[in-house]
């Protein structure tokens, strides 16, 4: 019931935006590990050798001492059902074939099969309903279970999470996390008290539900209704059902959660991809579904401060015949501002990248020739920045007073100006005139500054107002112009 009550807390608090820090690989990877877990967990099943273990190391390396004692009835009682499940999917795709299944496996060790073959059943299945208890619990027993609690709503949740990211980019249905949030919390207080455990999504369940042809919540209430009924009257049912034909129920769900085509074309995009699903892959194997869970989790927020902290960043140019400035590693025949650097990081400013940011500046002006005189920073990637970003800031101005560069700023937003107010003297040490709107300006604004502005001829237009243009940069720099009102009209508090 505390699983619950967290759960509720986060999503009044719409805690699940952490649903997003899962990326594809790793929600791709966790599938692949969830099948293979399922598989592996259900060798005894389907071939009779006894397998002990929690992990599926343990599994295999159980398996393979004692599978000298394989069963042949199972295992030929396995493979029909899958062998039937797998026909039913490709030829009779409208066939319920897992129910059809149940029904034929159930039939056929009543009515067919000896009982000399050895075939285990299901068994008697307990009958009837539980009672509804609210636990009786001291302040004492909350405080010890509030820690546990927290733990398991934290695995509970991501567990949920992941499945229900992964099938719903599998259908390219939306996802409401938050949603998610709210029925594990109603899910949770349900089962304290009907004297249950802590519970999150099945990936079993799942799969087995997708590859019936589940796609909405009424198949959730079928279930419900169905497992009543089982619970009531159903118990016969069940018993008859050999172990081998519900192990292969199982396996053939799992076959299909191991996407390979993805696989590939995360290696065919970039590596990093393919290690982080894999990654996930092996910690599901290897720790577990609920360690891997939290792995997968852990693995999805490391590349994100990776990509943060070590963004795309590079020195800007003009590109003859393109308009705008673009990165001089792409273009070996941009032509940059002489005495003017301009650079662009292509990350917001934090914590996790704010000394990587001013190295990186620095770095920018040593390569500069001739040397530079300003450095123009091009911040229409950044939107914000934190306190740490700010120092950061606070000491590239510092090493720029040292080398006699002025620092400018250009393509900077609203909110990200009024940071700079407020940060306590970023602002004021850059100047208000040096931190400019668009790029173009903050360009024309270094050229006056320089004393290459020449004048043309006044443009006819219904207000007195002066055309001024840079002369020609080198080798066929495109000529930069901007439009300014006559020091007569202009306000004199007004920036040029």
């Amino acid at each position: 019931m505390l699983v619950g009550v967290i759960c509720l807390a986060g999503r009044v608090a719409r805690l699940g935006f952490l649903a997003d820090l899962l990326s594809r690989p790793v929600l791709v990877g966790y599938l692949a590990g969830i099948a293979l877990t399922m598989i592996v967990d259900q060798l005894e099943r389907v071939t009779g050798v006894p397998v002990d273990g929690d992990t599926v190391p343990a599994q295999l390396t159980s398996f393979v001492s004692g599978v000298g004692r394989v069963h042949p009835p199972t295992v030929v009682m396995a493979a029909t059902v899958l062998l039937f499940l797998l026909f039913a999917r490709r030829v009779l795709p409208w066939l319920p074939a897992p129910l059809v299944a149940v029904a034929l496996a159930a039939a056929v060790s009543v009515t067919v099969l000896p009982a000399g073959l050895g075939l285990h059943l299901v068994g008697t299945v307990p009958l009837g309903l539980p009672r509804p208890e609210l636990p009786l619990v001291s302040g004492t027993d909350l405080t010890a279970l509030l820690l546990p609690a927290v733990g398991v709503t934290v695995v509970a949740f991501s567990d949920t999470a992941l499945t229900s990211r992964a099938f719903a980019s599998r259908h390219r249905h939306p996802l409401d996390a938050d949603q998610e949030l709210l029925a594990l919390g109603a899910a949770n207080l349900a089962a304290g008290v009907l004297q249950g455990f802590p519970i999150s999504s099945s990936g079993s369940r799942t799969v087995i539900a997708d590859a019936t042809g589940a796609r909405s919540q009424l198949s959730s209430v079928l279930t419900l209704v169905t497992v009543v009924v089982v619970l009531l009257v159903g118990g016969p049912v069940l018993a008859a059902f050999t172990t081998a034909a519900l192990g292969a129920l199982v396996v053939y769900p799992a076959m299909g959660l191991v996407d390979i085509g993805e696989f590939r074309r995360f290696a065919r995009f970039r590596r990093s991809e393919l290690a982080l699903a894999t990654a996930a892959v092996v910690a599901v194997l290897a720790l577990g579904v609920l360690y891997g869970v939290l792995v997968a989790v852990g693995l999805s927020v490391l590349d994100l401060l990776r990509r943060v902290s070590r963004p795309h960043d590079g020195v800007l140019g003009f590109v003859p015949g393109v308009a705008g400035m673009h990165d001089v590693d792409n273009h070996p025949d941009a032509a940059t501002v002489p005495g003017l650097v301009v650079y662009r990081y292509d990350a917001p400013l934090c914590f996790a990248n704010a000394e990587h940011f001013r190295r990186r500046a620095l770095h920018a002006l040593d390569d500069a020739e001739p040397a530079p005189r300003r450095l123009l920073l091009n911040m229409e990637a950044v939107l914000e920045i934190d306190i740490t970003a700010v120092d950061a800031l606070l000491g590239l101005c510092d090493e720029l007073d040292h080398r006699g560069v002025q620092l400018a700023m250009a393509h900077v937003k609203h909110d990200l100006r009024q940071d700079l107010r407020r940060s306590g003297g970023v602002a004021q040490r850059i100047g208000e005139q040096h931190i400019q709107p668009t790029l173009p300006t903050a360009v024309e604004a270094f050229r006056r500054s320089e004393g290459e502005v020449t004048m043309t001829k006044p443009v006819t237009s219904t207000s007195p107002r002066t055309r001024r243009t840079a002369p020609d940069g080198p080798e066929g720099v495109p000529v930069v112009t901007c439009l300014i009102d006559p020091p007569a009209v202009r306000p004199p508090d007004s920036a040029p």
